[in-house]
This record gives C-alpha cells, structure tokens and sequence, in this order.
C-alpha cells in the first residue's frame, strides 16, 4: 500500500480573515503559520504549498503581553558601518504595525524556499477593511 502525497494540483485554498484586536501577537502568529502552511489538514504534505491564506485586519490593535511594547527591539541592518537602526515595538506599531505581523509569522515558518512562497499568502491590514471580499473568506477558526 502506497502512501498518498498531495499534488500541488490537487490543492484548493480557501480564504481566512483574522480580527487582531486585542489578540496576543505569539498566540495569534503560530494559528496564522500553522494554517498558511496547511498543517490544519488532513491532506498536508511538507514538500507541498498545502496552505490557505490569511487576511488580517485591524494590525494596529494588536496586544503584546508582558513590558514587550518597550522591551522588544526590531533591527534594520543597512550592511555599511554604522547602519544598524533599532526600534522599540511601540515605535514600529506606530509607523508600520503590518511589519510586526509579518515579522512574527515570519519568523515561525521554516527557513526555505517553500516558506517564502507561503509567506506571500499573508495578507496584513489597518484598520478593518480589506479588498479581499471577492475572495469570500471566511472567519479565521478558532481551533487550529
């Protein structure tokens, strides 16, 4: 008896739209990479964008636990001396808070060539629209 693998033809990806208000960052972010992989079904396949993808709104609401707001540093190298700028996680929610999204789930999907495909299934927003209703997600579950 053979073991099934999952084509990438085979795949059908539905849509998820995620409210980040009040949601912790980790919590939010491991849902988010486990479903954009496509660990959530029963026809996952590791060599395989099995994944769905991921609307998320409101990115500006999102909540960091503990003193994460002041403490938690984001780092952009330029790669000249003297090129390192660093930024507390209150300044970057204030002027990019898609950045701390992305960077989050980013961070937790493997290093790969098929996690930089998967990566660009994430969809991240302001505020609570989005120009992804043709696509007719549907709400994020809540078991994943």
């Amino acid at each position: 008896m053979a073991t099934p693998s999952t084509k990438a033809s085979d795949v059908k990806h539905d849509w998820f739209v995620v409210d980040a208000e009040n949601q912790t960052l980790g919590r939010m972010a491991t849902r988010i990479a486990t479903v954009l992989r496509g660990k959530h079904k029963a026809t996952f396949t590791p060599h395989v964008d099995t994944g769905d993808y991921v609307v998320v709104v409101n990115a500006e609401k999102i909540a960091l636990s503990g003193n994460k707001l002041d403490a938690k540093k984001y780092h952009d190298y330029s790669g000249y001396i003297g090129g390192l700028k660093s930024q507390t996680a209150r300044e970057v929610l204030e002027r990019d808070p898609e950045r701390i999204v992305t960077q989050a789930v980013k961070g937790m999907l493997p290093k790969n060539r098929l996690s930089r495909q998967v990566i660009k299934k994430l969809k991240v927003y302001v505020g609570p629209e989005h120009p992804h209703e043709g696509q007719q997600p549907k709400p994020f579950p809540e078991t994943v």
